[in-house]
Formats: structure tokens, sequence, C-alpha cells
């Protein structure tokens, strides 16, 4: 495994650019580890809808980055305290929603520190029933990156003030508040510990874990690539906001992969727009089911005949095709 220096860079926008490069790019014959911390920010799920998952006057005031990454998942808080992992491997289907494969080295580390952690729900390492980290995961069909954040001694304060959180995502778990259910590694250390210190511990764990490592810096070519992703792309309002869609049916339902949230605008009987947002984790681009709904007639037996050779699995993972209709076209 080859761990890439990203030059301490706290930039979201040129750590993100940083990562979908070397997923793009980088050699095939070899796996790769990258660690960043950004400056505070939201970093918003690739099928999510910005303008609904953040505050709006909280980010303007605070100045926060608003960047969108281009895997699955719900919006995070990072900021100073905040510590990102991200490797990258060949794309293995058997990998692919596999979150106990990539965490385990890191929980392995973290119980060498004497926390009690483990891999909890969907995607979650937690610690005494409260949330230390979450994961996604992103797939080209040939490369994949399966990426985290540790909690490290973040202020948890902002996550609320920064993020919309949902009242369906608090209800269906249970708790009253985001504060209540997450939690900094620092509290569940006996021994002070500074977060440079903690990913020089990470980073030894993990060498143990995959030896034979090293460590490899860009080039400036390199470099000047990614400083063009990030102008092309990260930089943009179209990737980080996009449009809001017009609709004027909206359908929204929790499954265990997470939450589906429909915008739909029918004209004449036909759907002229459809929108999916959420929290979900899929393979395949949602973009292409979306397409594949335009100018179809609002009718069940239409939808369900157009859906028919479509793998619904592949765009959001466990969820039945009955389901998934049942969402769009139900009464």
């Amino acid at each position: 495994m080859i761990f890439i220096e990203n030059e301490n860079h706290t930039n979201p926008r040129l750590n993100l650019a940083l990562e979908e490069y070397a997923l793009r790019n980088f050699s095939a014959e070899q796996d790769y580890l990258l660690f960043y911390i950004n400056e505070p920010s939201i970093i918003i799920g690739r099928n999510q809808n910005t303008l609904e998952e953040i505050n709006h006057e909280y980010v303007d005031e605070k100045k926060l980055h608003v960047v969108r990454r281009i895997s699955g998942g719900g919006a995070v808080y990072h900021d100073f305290g905040n510590l990102n992992f991200s490797f990258i491997t060949n794309h293995d289907i058997k990998s692919l929603n596999n979150f106990k494969k990539f965490t385990a080295p890191v929980i392995k580390v973290l119980k060498s520190l004497g926390l009690d952690a483990e891999l909890k729900g969907r995607n979650d390492i937690q610690v005494e029933e409260k949330k230390i980290s979450g994961t996604a995961q992103f797939s080209t069909g040939k490369r994949m990156v399966s990426h985290g954040t540790l909690l490290f001694n973040t202020d948890l304060g902002e996550v609320v003030n920064a993020l919309n959180v949902k009242m369906s995502k608090i209800e269906s778990k249970g708790h009253k508040s985001v504060r209540s259910r997450v939690a900094n590694i620092t509290e569940f250390l006996e021994d002070p510990l500074h977060i440079t210190d903690f990913r020089k511990l990470l980073l030894e764990g993990l060498y143990e874990e995959n030896e034979p490592f090293e460590s490899y810096r860009l080039t400036t070519d390199e470099w000047k690539a990614v400083h063009e992703l990030k102008k092309e792309k990260y930089d943009t309002w179209d990737w980080n906001y996009g449009r809001s869609p017009k609709f004027n049916i909206q359908r929204s339902k929790r499954f265990a992969v997470g939450e589906i949230d429909l915008r739909i605008f029918v004209k004449k009987g036909k759907i002229k727009e459809f929108k999916i947002f959420g929290d979900f984790f899929g393979k395949e681009p949602i973009e292409n089911l979306e397409n594949l709904l335009m100018d179809v007639r609002y009718e069940k037996e239409d939808i369900v005949d157009l859906l028919k050779a479509v793998e619904i699995k592949e765009y959001f993972g466990d969820v039945d095709k009955g389901e998934f209709v049942e969402l769009v076209y139900g009464r």
C-alpha cells in the first residue's frame, strides 16, 4: 500500500479533488491510503439536496465551505479536530458496501488505544453506543474509494448549528438530537493526545496491517491536474449545490439503506422532471435512473413496465423494486 502525502493542505475542495484524481489516475497495480484534515466545512453526499441539508444563515455567517463529495451517504461537518481517511483500491463487488473490510484496520488501532470500537449500523464506527466515525464508498467500476471521517476532537456543537438534520432521521433512530449520539475519540482516551499524534499512531498501525508500505509525493504536473479538477468541479456552484428541481409531487421514505426523497414534476400526465435525493449508497449513477423515467406517463403500470429490466438495487442497495414503485406512485 502507498501512502499519499497531501502536503498538509486543509482546503476541503482541494482534498476532495486530490482524492478523486488519485482514484481515477493512479496506478491500478497499487492500493493507496490518503489522510487529510479539513478547515471548517460541510461535506455533502453525492445524492443529497444541498439546499435542504445546510443552515444557510449559519454557513454564511461562519463562512463555512460547502462541498459535495463523489460518494453517497449523508452530510457531515468537518473541522480541524476531524481526521479523514481514504482507501483507494481496485473495484471488487464483494468489497462494495462492505464497510467492515475497510474499517477493520482502523478499529484495530482504536482498540490498541483502549477504545471499545466496533462497526455498527450501515457504516458507523461506535464506542459505547456513540458514533465516532462514518464511512462511505464510491466505485468507477474499475477502481473504488472507501473513505471515512474520525471525530477526534471536533466541535460537536457545530454539527447541530451547521446542518439541518431531518426529523425523519432523528425519529428513525430514536434520538432527541444529533449531539446525543456522536462523540469525540478524545472523550474515551485515558491520556491527552493531539490530533497529529493520533494521525501518526493510526498511520503506524495501518503500516503494520499492510506491509510493505511506502509514501508518495505528487509531482508538480500532478498537483497542477488536481488544482484543475478543483477549479472545474469542486469550486463550482453547479457541483456543490446544483439547481433545485421544479416539482409538484414530493414523496420520501426512510429505508434500511437510508432515506430516498423523490421530487417529481408531472405535466399533462407525463413526468417532465424526476430527481432523487437521499443518503443511500448505490453502485450506479442515480442520474441514469432519473433520465430513464423522463417523459413516462405518471401511471403505475407504465412505471412498472419501464422498470422491468432495471436492477433497482444497483442504485440504492437493498431496496425492493415493488417498494420503490410504491414510493414513486403510492396513493
